[in-house]
């Protein structure tokens, strides 16, 4: 699957597009499938297939480097978990706030890879199998590192749609009793949008 995923990539990579300059400011939305899950000390939770949506602005100090934020509606939690010896799906969402640096290369600097950390609001937290409302056995916060590599499809000037790779490995512990295991959010995310270059 990766094999193939940038396999694309490269052949979407002989498509020409204008280098950013510095000072370039981008905003973008996007769409995307996620699959997330909760990493414990016994290993990892069933993945929960659900959806992202987003907007981001990247600000360009050169043509090689900017500084990516992200505002996103993220889906997480994770399938087939045990609550009163009755299986369930535990459903978390979140505002999550990532602000990452961005390396962008390749030709004419369409490849791009960010890093940085992100902060998680919760806005809600249930489980299926009773419809019971959690948020108050789940901390109101998650903090982690977001990381990813995508590419840009010019379609004009300034106009380019993107696809994207982006990973969050959360830091902090997910629910407020954990019975001495510690567990953190993962989410995996295939993302599509587009970027609207401001000059």
């Amino acid at each position: 699957m990766k094999k193939l995923l940038f396999g694309l990539m490269a052949l979407i990579g002989t498509f020409s597009a204008h280098a950013q300059g510095k000072k370039n400011v981008e905003f973008g939305f996007n769409a995307g499938y996620n699959a997330a899950a909760i990493s414990t000390d016994d290993g990892d939770t069933d993945s929960r297939s659900t959806f992202n949506f987003g907007f981001s602005a990247d600000y360009y100090f050169s043509t090689s480097w900017s500084l990516k934020g992200k505002l996103i509606y993220d889906k997480k939690g994770y399938d087939n978990g045990l609550t009163s010896g009755v299986t369930t799906d535990i459903k978390l969402d979140y505002l999550t706030v990532p602000v990452m640096a961005s390396w962008h290369f390749g030709p004419d600097r369409i490849f791009y890879a960010n890093i940085g950390p992100y902060v998680g609001f919760l806005l809600n937290a249930k489980e299926t199998s009773f419809e019971n409302d959690i948020k108050n056995e789940v901390n109101s916060t998650d903090f982690g590192i977001s990381y990813g590599l995508g590419v840009k499809v010019p379609v004009s000037d300034k106009l380019r749609l993107f696809f994207e790779l982006e990973e969050a490995d959360g830091l902090t512990n997910v629910f407020k009793d954990n019975d001495g295991y510690d567990n953190w959010n993962r989410r995996a995310s295939i993302n599509f949008g587009v970027n609207f270059l401001l000059k």
